[in-house]
Protein backbone atom coordinates (compact mmCIF):
# COMPACT_ATOMS: atom_id res chain seq x y z
CA UNK A 1 0.00 0.00 0.00
CA UNK A 2 2.60 2.53 1.16
CA UNK A 3 1.72 6.12 0.15
CA UNK A 4 1.36 8.65 -2.71
CA UNK A 5 5.01 9.73 -2.44
CA UNK A 6 6.12 6.12 -2.94
CA UNK A 7 4.01 5.84 -6.10
CA UNK A 8 5.41 9.09 -7.48
CA UNK A 9 8.97 8.07 -6.55
CA UNK A 10 8.90 4.80 -8.49
CA UNK A 11 6.83 5.89 -11.47
CA UNK A 12 8.69 9.19 -11.96
CA UNK A 13 11.95 7.24 -11.89
CA UNK A 14 10.59 4.83 -14.50
CA UNK A 15 9.53 7.78 -16.63
CA UNK A 16 12.87 9.56 -16.25
CA UNK A 17 14.64 6.36 -17.31
CA UNK A 18 12.47 6.10 -20.42
CA UNK A 19 10.73 2.97 -19.20
CA UNK A 20 7.19 4.31 -19.24
CA UNK A 21 5.00 7.11 -20.58
CA UNK A 22 3.80 10.14 -18.66
CA UNK A 23 0.22 8.88 -18.99
CA UNK A 24 1.26 5.76 -17.10
CA UNK A 25 2.53 7.93 -14.24
CA UNK A 26 -0.76 9.83 -14.14
CA UNK A 27 -2.75 6.59 -14.20
CA UNK A 28 -0.74 5.20 -11.29
CA UNK A 29 -1.39 8.33 -9.22
CA UNK A 30 -5.17 7.93 -9.57
CA UNK A 31 -4.98 5.21 -6.91
CA UNK A 32 -4.62 8.11 -4.46
CA UNK A 33 -7.02 10.58 -6.03
CA UNK A 34 -8.87 11.26 -9.24
CA UNK A 35 -7.09 14.59 -9.71
CA UNK A 36 -3.64 15.90 -8.82
CA UNK A 37 -2.26 19.42 -8.92
CA UNK A 38 1.20 20.85 -8.38
CA UNK A 39 2.33 24.19 -6.94
CA UNK A 40 5.56 25.74 -5.64
CA UNK A 41 5.85 26.88 -2.06
CA UNK A 42 7.38 30.26 -2.92
CA UNK A 43 8.33 32.47 -5.85
CA UNK A 44 11.97 31.34 -5.98
CA UNK A 45 10.99 27.69 -6.28
CA UNK A 46 8.28 28.59 -8.79
CA UNK A 47 10.92 30.16 -11.03
CA UNK A 48 13.26 27.15 -10.83
CA UNK A 49 10.54 24.61 -11.57
CA UNK A 50 8.45 26.83 -13.87
CA UNK A 51 5.43 26.11 -11.71
CA UNK A 52 2.76 28.41 -10.27
CA UNK A 53 3.18 29.48 -6.67
CA UNK A 54 0.67 28.45 -4.02
CA UNK A 55 -2.53 30.45 -4.43
CA UNK A 56 -2.43 30.60 -8.23
CA UNK A 57 -3.91 28.25 -10.80
CA UNK A 58 -2.00 25.00 -10.20
CA UNK A 59 -0.14 22.92 -12.76
CA UNK A 60 -0.55 19.21 -13.44
CA UNK A 61 1.96 16.48 -12.51
CA UNK A 62 3.17 16.57 -16.12
CA UNK A 63 4.66 19.98 -15.39
CA UNK A 64 6.50 18.55 -12.40
CA UNK A 65 7.82 15.61 -14.43
CA UNK A 66 9.09 17.96 -17.12
CA UNK A 67 10.89 20.10 -14.55
CA UNK A 68 12.52 17.05 -12.96
CA UNK A 69 13.87 15.93 -16.32
CA UNK A 70 15.05 19.42 -17.25
CA UNK A 71 16.82 19.83 -13.90
CA UNK A 72 18.56 16.48 -14.35
CA UNK A 73 17.59 14.60 -11.20
CA UNK A 74 18.65 10.99 -10.77
CA UNK A 75 15.45 10.20 -8.89
CA UNK A 76 13.72 10.92 -5.61
CA UNK A 77 14.03 9.31 -2.17
CA UNK A 78 11.04 8.42 -0.03
CA UNK A 79 11.02 9.85 3.49
CA UNK A 80 8.39 8.84 6.08
CA UNK A 81 8.97 11.25 8.98
CA UNK A 82 7.46 11.10 12.44
CA UNK A 83 7.88 13.36 15.43
CA UNK A 84 11.44 12.90 16.66
CA UNK A 85 12.70 11.46 13.37
CA UNK A 86 12.85 13.89 10.45
CA UNK A 87 16.09 12.63 8.94
CA UNK A 88 16.49 13.56 5.29
CA UNK A 89 14.45 16.75 5.57
CA UNK A 90 17.10 19.08 6.92
CA UNK A 91 16.24 21.41 9.77
CA UNK A 92 12.85 22.81 10.63
CA UNK A 93 10.81 25.05 8.39
CA UNK A 94 7.89 24.68 5.99
CA UNK A 95 9.08 21.41 4.44
CA UNK A 96 9.45 19.63 7.77
CA UNK A 97 6.10 20.95 9.00
CA UNK A 98 4.29 19.84 5.86
CA UNK A 99 6.05 16.45 5.72
CA UNK A 100 5.24 15.68 9.35
CA UNK A 101 1.61 16.60 8.76
CA UNK A 102 1.47 14.34 5.70
CA UNK A 103 3.69 11.64 7.19
CA UNK A 104 5.63 11.49 3.92
CA UNK A 105 7.73 13.38 1.40
CA UNK A 106 9.61 12.70 -1.82
CA UNK A 107 13.07 14.25 -1.54
CA UNK A 108 15.42 15.05 -4.43
CA UNK A 109 18.73 15.53 -2.61
CA UNK A 110 20.67 16.07 -5.83
CA UNK A 111 18.44 19.06 -6.61
CA UNK A 112 17.89 20.35 -3.08
CA UNK A 113 14.08 20.16 -3.26
CA UNK A 114 11.22 17.94 -2.10
CA UNK A 115 7.53 17.49 -2.81
CA UNK A 116 4.80 16.77 -0.26
CA UNK A 117 1.22 15.66 -1.03
CA UNK A 118 -1.82 17.05 0.75
CA UNK A 119 -5.49 16.09 0.31
CA UNK A 120 -7.41 19.22 -0.63
CA UNK A 121 -10.86 17.84 -1.32
CA UNK A 122 -12.50 14.51 -2.04
CA UNK A 123 -10.45 12.91 -4.81
CA UNK A 124 -8.02 15.86 -5.12
CA UNK A 125 -4.37 15.75 -4.04
CA UNK A 126 -2.08 18.78 -4.13
CA UNK A 127 1.69 18.37 -4.42
CA UNK A 128 3.78 21.29 -3.13
CA UNK A 129 7.45 21.73 -4.01
CA UNK A 130 9.61 22.88 -1.10
CA UNK A 131 13.29 23.72 -0.78
CA UNK A 132 15.59 21.58 1.36
CA UNK A 133 17.37 23.51 4.08
CA UNK A 134 21.14 23.12 3.66
CA UNK A 135 23.54 22.84 6.57
CA UNK A 136 26.50 25.23 6.10
CA UNK A 137 28.91 22.38 6.92
CA UNK A 138 27.11 19.21 5.85
CA UNK A 139 25.35 20.65 2.82
CA UNK A 140 22.01 19.38 1.54
CA UNK A 141 20.72 16.48 3.63
CA UNK A 142 20.10 13.11 2.01
CA UNK A 143 17.92 10.32 3.37
CA UNK A 144 19.86 7.52 5.01
CA UNK A 145 20.66 4.64 2.65
CA UNK A 146 19.42 1.35 4.09
CA UNK A 147 20.17 -1.86 2.15
CA UNK A 148 16.98 -3.71 1.32
CA UNK A 149 18.25 -6.95 2.84
CA UNK A 150 19.02 -5.14 6.10
CA UNK A 151 15.56 -3.56 6.25
CA UNK A 152 13.86 -6.88 5.48
CA UNK A 153 15.83 -8.67 8.16
CA UNK A 154 15.15 -5.86 10.62
CA UNK A 155 11.41 -6.09 10.03
CA UNK A 156 11.42 -9.84 10.65
CA UNK A 157 13.51 -9.49 13.81
CA UNK A 158 11.35 -6.66 15.15
CA UNK A 159 8.17 -8.70 14.67
CA UNK A 160 9.78 -11.59 16.56
CA UNK A 161 11.09 -9.37 19.36
CA UNK A 162 7.79 -7.54 19.80
CA UNK A 163 5.87 -10.81 19.92
CA UNK A 164 8.29 -12.13 22.54
CA UNK A 165 7.99 -8.97 24.61
CA UNK A 166 4.19 -9.16 24.57
CA UNK A 167 4.30 -12.81 25.63
CA UNK A 168 6.66 -11.93 28.48
CA UNK A 169 4.24 -9.24 29.62
CA UNK A 170 1.42 -11.79 29.46
CA UNK A 171 -0.68 -9.35 27.44
CA UNK A 172 -0.65 -11.18 24.12
CA UNK A 173 -3.95 -12.96 23.65
CA UNK A 174 -5.97 -14.74 21.06
CA UNK A 175 -8.49 -12.60 19.20
CA UNK A 176 -11.39 -14.42 17.55
CA UNK A 177 -11.71 -13.64 13.85
CA UNK A 178 -8.39 -11.82 13.66
CA UNK A 179 -7.47 -13.40 10.31
CA UNK A 180 -10.70 -12.18 8.78
CA UNK A 181 -10.07 -8.71 10.22
CA UNK A 182 -6.58 -8.63 8.73
CA UNK A 183 -7.84 -9.73 5.33
CA UNK A 184 -10.57 -7.09 5.41
CA UNK A 185 -8.09 -4.39 6.44
CA UNK A 186 -5.71 -5.27 3.60
CA UNK A 187 -8.56 -5.29 1.06
CA UNK A 188 -9.45 -1.70 1.92
CA UNK A 189 -6.00 -0.46 0.86
CA UNK A 190 -5.53 0.98 -2.64
CA UNK A 191 -4.54 -1.57 -5.28
CA UNK A 192 -1.36 -0.19 -6.77
CA UNK A 193 0.28 -0.87 -10.11
CA UNK A 194 4.05 -0.81 -10.44
CA UNK A 195 6.15 -0.31 -13.58
CA UNK A 196 7.96 -3.10 -15.33
CA UNK A 197 11.44 -3.47 -13.89
CA UNK A 198 10.21 -3.11 -10.32
CA UNK A 199 12.44 -5.54 -8.37
CA UNK A 200 10.63 -8.57 -6.99
CA UNK A 201 12.34 -8.40 -3.61
CA UNK A 202 11.17 -4.81 -3.14
CA UNK A 203 7.61 -5.88 -3.89
CA UNK A 204 7.90 -8.69 -1.35
CA UNK A 205 9.17 -6.33 1.34
CA UNK A 206 6.38 -3.84 0.62
CA UNK A 207 3.79 -6.61 0.91
CA UNK A 208 5.27 -7.82 4.18
CA UNK A 209 5.35 -4.27 5.54
CA UNK A 210 1.67 -3.87 4.66
CA UNK A 211 0.81 -7.08 6.49
CA UNK A 212 2.74 -6.07 9.61
CA UNK A 213 1.19 -2.59 9.45
CA UNK A 214 -2.29 -4.12 9.39
CA UNK A 215 -1.40 -6.28 12.40
CA UNK A 216 -0.02 -3.25 14.25
CA UNK A 217 -3.16 -1.24 13.50
CA UNK A 218 -5.38 -3.98 14.92
CA UNK A 219 -3.14 -4.36 17.97
CA UNK A 220 -3.22 -0.63 18.69
CA UNK A 221 -7.00 -0.58 18.31
CA UNK A 222 -7.21 -3.39 20.88
CA UNK A 223 -5.70 -1.38 23.77
CA UNK A 224 -4.97 -2.19 26.51
CA UNK A 225 -4.62 -5.71 25.11
CA UNK A 226 -5.30 -7.55 28.34
CA UNK A 227 -2.98 -5.43 30.46
CA UNK A 228 -4.23 -5.28 34.05
CA UNK A 229 -2.41 -2.11 35.05
CA UNK A 230 -1.39 1.23 33.60
CA UNK A 231 2.29 0.28 33.80
CA UNK A 232 1.67 -2.93 31.85
CA UNK A 233 -0.21 -0.96 29.22
CA UNK A 234 2.78 1.38 28.87
CA UNK A 235 5.14 -1.57 28.51
CA UNK A 236 2.83 -3.08 25.89
CA UNK A 237 2.89 0.19 23.90
CA UNK A 238 6.69 0.23 24.15
CA UNK A 239 6.81 -3.33 22.81
CA UNK A 240 4.73 -2.32 19.80
CA UNK A 241 6.50 0.98 19.04
CA UNK A 242 9.53 -0.55 17.28
CA UNK A 243 7.19 -2.16 14.76
CA UNK A 244 6.20 1.24 13.40
CA UNK A 245 9.85 2.22 12.98
CA UNK A 246 10.66 -1.08 11.24
CA UNK A 247 7.70 -0.70 8.87
CA UNK A 248 8.76 2.80 7.85
CA UNK A 249 12.36 1.69 7.40
CA UNK A 250 11.34 -1.29 5.26
CA UNK A 251 9.05 0.77 3.04
CA UNK A 252 11.66 3.46 2.46
CA UNK A 253 14.33 0.86 1.68
CA UNK A 254 12.08 -0.97 -0.80
CA UNK A 255 11.05 2.19 -2.65
CA UNK A 256 14.49 3.77 -2.68
CA UNK A 257 16.14 0.56 -3.87
CA UNK A 258 13.58 0.37 -6.69
CA UNK A 259 14.38 3.94 -7.71
CA UNK A 260 18.11 3.17 -7.64
CA UNK A 261 17.75 0.09 -9.84
CA UNK A 262 15.45 1.85 -12.31
CA UNK A 263 17.96 4.69 -12.57
CA UNK A 264 20.81 2.24 -13.13
CA UNK A 265 18.84 0.57 -15.92
CA UNK A 266 18.59 3.95 -17.62
CA UNK A 267 22.35 4.56 -17.35
CA UNK A 268 23.13 1.10 -18.74
CA UNK A 269 20.87 1.49 -21.79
Amino acid sequence: MCCPSATLAVWSSAWLSGGTASDDVLDALTAWGEAHEVVAHDDAIAEVFDLPVTGRVPATPVGLLGALRRLGTSGGRLVLPVAGDVRGLGGGGPLTTAALRAGEALVFPDLGYAVVPQPIAEGLLRWTVFGLASNPVLGTPAPEYVPLSEAEHGLTETVRNSAGALQALDVARDRPGVRAELSAALRTKPRLEWPSGMPGRALRVLQRADEVDAILTLAQADEPGGAMSASAAVRRAEALRPLGDAIRRARCAAINESVRLLSQASEAS
